[in-house]
């Protein structure tokens, strides 16, 4: 009888009984999941256990955050549902940070978390933590397992809710005795989201009133967010631009959507706080601003009360809580942006607006991206300006954030979506290095480059032994001044400067990569930086290229809190010169 009791408490007992583990790699698999990056610990063993001989790929992070930032930047790459674990507790609780910037980005990912078992819930456990709690604002949706029976189920949501409507992470929180316990399987595995069902297609009578007022407009300007690219709308758009002949400005998230190489007359680069003049005096001028994708980010508009004053507002977006959510709008557009398009173009009628654009083609003449190119030291946006040379713009290239992040958007080109790669709504200092990590696990068809700086990358610096463990050709770029740049700057500018807590004391980065295994180089000669980038770009292994850079560069243009969109500070650029038509 005592071998009966054993025999039936064994998960392989009878082949009706099936572990939770079990069932919850059976649908990662039926979901088509490849990758998954993670860090273990004792509430999430069981399926690491199933994980031993499991087909999909593991990447062991060095911290939780790590494999976070790995799964959204797989995600944004490969346009898949980037996967990630973690066990209870500070495993679960380091997954924050990750999945707040995923969630203010609307990047689809899934996290599953160890959680002690049921019966010790709310009784402050060993590594317990209330982490649907705790992550409820920065997930998309969350889950505690309460029943085996409901697992399949539960991943089954979390991965149709990640990647529909506006994408976002998902977080499945999984108790230890959930994970090991055994149940027959249900038998059918039905989605249960009464209340979930996003809208995907355009009402015709909004899309017609857009297309009307593009085809009316004397000013018009297309404004372009991340969700052109989460809809895998560019094509779309590029048609739209064309026929229609409005220019195009994008958001930070947006770069890449749209190829300003091949319509340079069209694309009016980034707009915002640190955009082009060109765009930002557009924008404030047109008599039609048509946003697509996009959300009215407060580092795009200035203050919004003098946010485009002259424009009739058309907004195209999947998420309905997000119309005239920051900036009243006249014709609202709820839907898919590629579904949207595809009605929408059809519709459009091709117009000179020879005026319009001998006015734009005046403000790129007059207020070109520029920096002073004298003196001894490297100024870090010429060695972007030689990344984006030699690459071509086919690069993938993710950055952290900071000064180096506004450079590269500015001096470095994107010709296809998903080749940039950067936090944005959060602004999450060390999102580069497992971000470049993510993207080359999901593309490794792709050359990978993480442009940093020096303390954006010395906070995810771990990272390094995930990147040469796992063999990835990763090419890391350090602009390096000895400073938190950005700070620094504000510093400069608004607190006399007054830099406190701002110098960093540097290790040797060069040196620091080669202990990794790495291969680490350093640049200090502006004469070497062409020569360093060309070596940088054949390497086959991990390296590291540390450039000392001026430490005084400052970001130009620059839009301060409290000014309109176009009071920019220009720096070393051209006083603004009022024109006939801003009059």
């Amino acid at each position: 009888m005592a071998g009966d009791a054993q025999a039936a408490d064994s998960p392989s007992a009878t082949p009706e009984t099936k572990m939770g583990t079990e069932l919850l790699h059976e649908e990662l698999l039926n979901q088509q999941v490849e990758v998954m990056f993670g860090y273990g610990g004792g509430a999430i063993m069981p399926m690491f256990d199933q994980l031993y001989e499991s087909p999909i790929k593991f990447v062991l992070s060095r911290h939780e955050q790590g494999a976070g930032h790995m799964a959204d930047g797989y995600a944004r790459a490969t346009g898949k549902v980037g996967v990630c674990i973690a066990t209870s507790g500070p495993g679960a609780t380091n997954l924050t940070t990750a999945l707040a910037t995923a969630y203010m980005d609307s990047i689809p990912v899934v996290a599953l978390t160890g959680q002690v078992a049921t019966a010790v819930i709310g009784n402050d456990a060993f590594q317990e933590a209330d982490v649907t709690g705790v992550t409820r604002p920065v997930t998309k949706h969350n889950m505690l397992v309460k029943d085996v029976r409901n697992l399949r189920r539960v991943v089954r949501e979390a991965f149709h809710i990640a990647q529909t409507g506006r994408p976002g992470p998902v977080l499945i929180d999984l108790p230890k005795d959930i994970q090991v316990a055994t149940k027959v399987p249900l038998d059918q595995v039905k989605m249960d989201l009464p209340g979930y069902r996003p809208r995907k297609k355009g009402h015709i009578r909004q899309v017609r009133l857009a297309a009307q007022a593009i085809n009316a407009a004397e000013r018009p300007v297309l404004y372009v967010g991340g969700g052109v690219v989460l809809s895998g709308a560019s094509d779309e758009l590029r048609e739209l631009a064309r026929k229609s002949n409005v220019p195009v400005t994008t958001t930070l998230l947006a770069m890449g959507t749209f190829d300003g190489v091949a319509d340079e007359r069209l694309y009016l680069g980034m707009l915002g706080m640190h955009g082009t003049a060109y765009a930002n005096y557009s924008v404030q001028n047109c008599d039609l601003l048509v946003a697509i994708g996009a959300r009215f980010d407060d580092r795009v508009t200035g203050v919004v009360d003098t946010f485009a004053p002259k424009a009739k507002i058309v907004h195209i977006d999947i998420d309905p809580s997000s119309i005239s959510k920051n900036v009243k709008v006249d014709i609202p557009v709820v839907g898919d942006a590629k579904l949207i398009l595809e009605e929408l173009v059809p519709l459009i009628e091709h117009r000179d607006r020879t005026s319009w654009f001998d006015q734009i083609a005046e403000w790129k003449r007059k207020y070109p991206l520029r920096y002073d190119q004298s003196g001894d030291r490297i100024k870090p946006q010429a060695v972007i300006e030689e990344i984006s040379r030699q690459t071509g713009g086919e690069a993938i290239i993710t950055t952290g954030v900071g000064q180096h992040q506004m450079w590269t958007a500015q001096f470095c080109q994107f010709r296809h979506p998903r080749g940039h790669i950067t936090s944005g709504g959060l602004g999450t200092m060390g999102f580069g290095l497992p971000a470049a990590i993510g993207a080359q696990v999901g593309r490794p068809d792709k050359t990978v480059i993480d442009i940093d700086g020096d303390g954006s990358f010395q906070m995810t610096i771990t990272e390094l032994a995930t990147g040469v463990e796992q063999g990835l050709p990763i090419k890391v770029v350090i602009l390096d001044n000895q400073f938190q740049g950005m700070v620094r700057q504000w510093q400069e500018m608004f607190f006399n400067r007054r830099y406190s807590k701002t110098r960093l004391h540097n290790p040797d980065f060069a040196r620091v990569a080669e202990a990794y295994g790495a291969r680490g180089m350093t640049i200090s000669d502006k004469a070497d930086v062409a020569d360093a980038i060309r070596d940088l770009l054949a390497s086959d292994i991990l390296t590291v290229a540390d450039f000392h850079v001026e430490p005084e560069e400052n970001v130009y243009p620059m839009v301060a809190a409290g000014k309109a969109l176009d009071q920019m500070d220009m720096g070393a650029m051209p006083e603004w010169e009022p024109t006939e038509s801003m009059v």
